[in-house]
């Protein structure tokens, strides 16, 4: 089953200053992998998604977490929730972990 992803202000933002700095295109290359297996199937292992309980979308949406690096300090995740629509995934924010 295929996804479109759509991308809040703050997740194009975010994905804007990956792509703007050279020394991270490490983790752009990582980030942009991630995106495409989330598009793809977003219970890929390799993404390793899971609830992220301390958040609910726009509408109460359950919050996902998912993995673009790991075992990587400041490894990179993506936040996302199913919809609007039906194949639809929003991503909300593209981060380090903190």
């Amino acid at each position: 089953m295929s996804f479109e992803l759509l991308f809040t202000d703050r997740a194009a933002a975010d994905l804007d200053a990956l792509q703007a700095a050279a020394s991270l295109a490490k983790r752009l290359k990582a980030v942009r992998k991630a995106l495409g297996l989330l598009e793809t199937n977003p219970r890929h292992p390799g993404l390793n998604t899971h609830k992220f309980r301390s958040l609910k979308g726009p509408g109460g949406e359950e919050i996902f977490e998912e993995y673009a690096e790991n075992k990587t300090p400041a490894a990179w995740r993506i936040f996302w929730y199913y919809g609007p629509d039906k194949k639809q995934i929003t991503i909300i924010a593209i981060t380090p972990h903190p």
